[in-house]
Formats: C-alpha cells, sequence, structure tokens
C-alpha cells in the first residue's frame, strides 16, 4: 500500500471512529456518504463536525434518497422518511389514468415528487406552512410542472380543486405533544415543531383534514395519512363522522401504517 492509500485509509478510519463516538448507527455508511459529497477535505471536516454536533445527515448531505428519487432537503425542513414509501405505494395503487393529485403538509415534495414520476397526474399540487418546506418543494417539483403553494391545508389551494381532488396525501404530523421529548434529537432538535405535533392525542392535524376532505375530494377520491397503530382506532372514528370510508393498511418491513379515507 502507497503512503497516499494508507494515509487515506487511516482518514476514513478516523471519520467512521469519531462517527461511531457520537451515535451513528450506521458510520461506515454516513463516512462512505459524506466522503462522497465533500469537494475538499476542509468541506468534509466541516460535514462531520456538523453531523457529530447532531444535524441529521440529510441535511449535511443536502440530500435524501425517497422512493428511487434524490431529494434536496435543506435546514428547517421535515426529512422525508423511508417508511412513507409505504404510503406513496397505496396512493399509486389506488390512482387511475390521470388522476388530480393533491399533496398537503408537503415538507421537502418528497411524496409529490415520488408521485409524479410513478403517475401521469393530470394537476399536480403540493402545500405547507413554512417558508422553507415551501422554497424547497418547489425546487424538487420544479421539472413535474406542479404548483406549490403556501399555506394553512387547504387554505392554500386553489377554489378550482374543490370536488375533484382523486388522490389527497397529507403526511401530517403525528406525534402527542406529550410526547415529543421522546423523539430522537435529530428530529426534536432540528426539525420544525409545526412538522411533528399532532395535538394531544396526535391527531389534531388529521382531524381538521378529514373535517374539510369530503368538499374538496372527487367522488371516489381518497385520503392517504400516516398515523401509528395505536391511532387508528380514533382516526377512523374521525373519519366515520365526515361520511368518508376508512380503512387501515400495515408494512411489517417499514413498521408503519396507513389509513385511507375514501368518498363513496
Amino acid at each position: 500500500m502507497t503512503p497516499e492509500a494508507r494515509g487515506a485509509e487511516q482518514v476514513a478510519e478516523g471519520l467512521v471512529e469519531r462517527l461511531r463516538a457520537a451515535g451513528c448507527v450506521f458510520a461506515e455508511d454516513e463516512a462512505r456518504l459524506l466522503t462522497a459529497q465533500a469537494r475538499t477535505p476542509e468541506e468534509l471536516t466541516a460535514m462531520v463536525d456538523r453531523r457529530v454536533a447532531g444535524l441529521p445527515l440529510e441535511q449535511v448531505l443536502g440530500w435524501a434518497e425517497f422512493h428511487g428519487l434524490r431529494i434536496a432537503v435543506a435546514p428547517g425542513v421535515f426529512v422525508p422518511r423511508r417508511r412513507t414509501e409505504f404510503l406513496v405505494g397505496r396512493a399509486i395503487a389506488l390512482a387511475g389514468a390521470r388522476p388530480v393529485v393533491v399533496d398537503l403538509c408537503c415538507g421537502s415534495g418528497a411524496v409529490a415528487a415520488a408521485l409524479a414520476a410513478a403517475l401521469d397526474p393530470a394537476e399536480l399540487h403540493a402545500a405547507d406552512v413554512p417558508p422553507a418546506a415551501v422554497a424547497c418543494a418547489r425546487r424538487n417539483l420544479a421539472a413535474t410542472g406542479a404548483r406549490v403553494h403556501e399555506g394553512d391545508l387547504f387554505a392554500a389551494l386553489p377554489a378550482t380543486l374543490r370536488g375533484r381532488i382523486d388522490l389527497l396525501t397529507a403526511n401530517v404530523p403525528y406525534v402527542p405533544t406529550g410526547e415529543l421529548a421522546l423523539l430522537p434529537a435529530e428530529a426534536r432538535d432540528h426539525e420544525p415543531p409545526v412538522t411533528l405535533d399532532g395535538g394531544e392525542d396526535g391527531l389534531a392535524v388529521l382531524r381538521r383534514v378529514v373535517n374539510e376532505a369530503p368538499a374538496w375530494l372527487a367522488p371516489g377520491g381518497t385520503v392517504l395519512f400516516e398515523t401509528t397503530e395505536r391511532q387508528t382506532g380514533p382516526a377512523h372514528t374521525a373519519i366515520h363522522a365526515t361520511g368518508l370510508t376508512p380503512a387501515t393498511h400495515t408494512s411489517e418491513e417499514l413498521g408503519t401504517t396507513v389509513v385511507t379515507a375514501t368518498k363513496r
């Protein structure tokens, strides 16, 4: 081994040791990603410093892999989770030809981008409240023709969508307020509380969406949410009260639950 190769190997081992000491479970994989992303040794050191300080890996890299796509992320924007790919899969399975698609609580626009890649939407809209998320979603959806709106849930959407939405994905916050302190520090300290806090029982935003959804869905249209298994009963109760028909779908592989609400 040449001195240069030995030096590079020692640097790589040092990175892995720092990341592992900081609690990174997949330290080797993270070191490989950070090394590939950095353009200079100085940039690599700065990136590792940010990761060791607790910043989510995806925000350090500037992107997250989601449903086969590379999604740009930024500080202050919710990082798309791999488990949410199950919600995307359920939406794709329900889609008819050229659906009208809306993604509320869109964050980085990851769900909308995945649906744009898999379907041929007649229209695609996304909306969220934080300006940083809206800017990030516009960046990720720029090539799709989607319209990204800034505002609170349905209030952000154009009135022309009322009664026309075929697929409505809403990855609403569903962590009960009293359990926010139990979240991993990466989420708790570096993602906006509005993207995590679901109110007293975690279903406050879900209820707001289902209460308004019947007026916005087309006949046969469906809303899709991510929840926890223990929340499915109260979620079904809230959905029944609006006249929509609920169903629950689970993925043991991804450890997630998706609730759908369909307008019959």
